[in-house]
């Protein structure tokens, strides 16, 4: 990923200003600083709302939004010329909701379940790091949600550790 930012180009009209809406969480990709981090966070706050949807309806969302979010996510690396652009942060949205399904609602559990998500997204253990050469969206995707699978993981097993939720 490239970290040079990228200002916005001319209005693109229906699709392609929807795509950008959904690929940089609503502007959250524009953060000058760590665009990544601010789309974590828009993650734990979009996820205040969907911990209250019945577990089914979670995943439901989750795969909805994830599906998106690969159009969004191929329709602005095309426009701006870039494999991963940095405004693309929808990518951390659903990977921080990945993070935190299944696992108990506390402040604490959010907050562990936001910087185990972090770490993961930027060390990118096997096979993460490979899914980033899947073509266009679902290899920017794709490495943020198996992130969030390994951040819920270790979450799981911190909680068996030391039970703080």
């Amino acid at each position: 990923m490239e970290n040079t930012p990228i200002v916005p180009q001319r209005s693109q009209g229906g699709w392609g200003t929807a795509a950008e809406l959904v690929a940089t969480a609503f502007g959250a990709g524009y953060s000058p600083l760590v665009p990544g981090t601010a789309g974590s966070a828009v993650g734990i706050l979009t996820f205040l709302a969907l911990h209250r949807l019945s577990p089914a309806l979670q995943v439901f969302v989750t795969l909805l939004v994830c599906g998106i979010g690969v159009a969004a996510a191929t329709h602005t690396a095309a426009r701006v010329g870039r494999k991963d652009p940095g405004i693309v942060v929808i990518d951390e949205v659903v990977g921080q909701w990945v993070s935190l399904l299944f696992l108990p609602f506390t402040p604490a559990t959010l907050f562990v379940g936001f910087v185990l998500f972090r770490i993961m997204d930027i060390v990118k253990p096997w096979p993460a790091r490979d899914f980033e050469a899947l073509p266009g969206g679902l290899g920017i995707m794709a490495d943020d949600v198996m992130a969030g699978i390994y951040a819920n993981l270790l979450l799981r097993i911190a909680l068996l550790v030391v039970p703080f939720a």
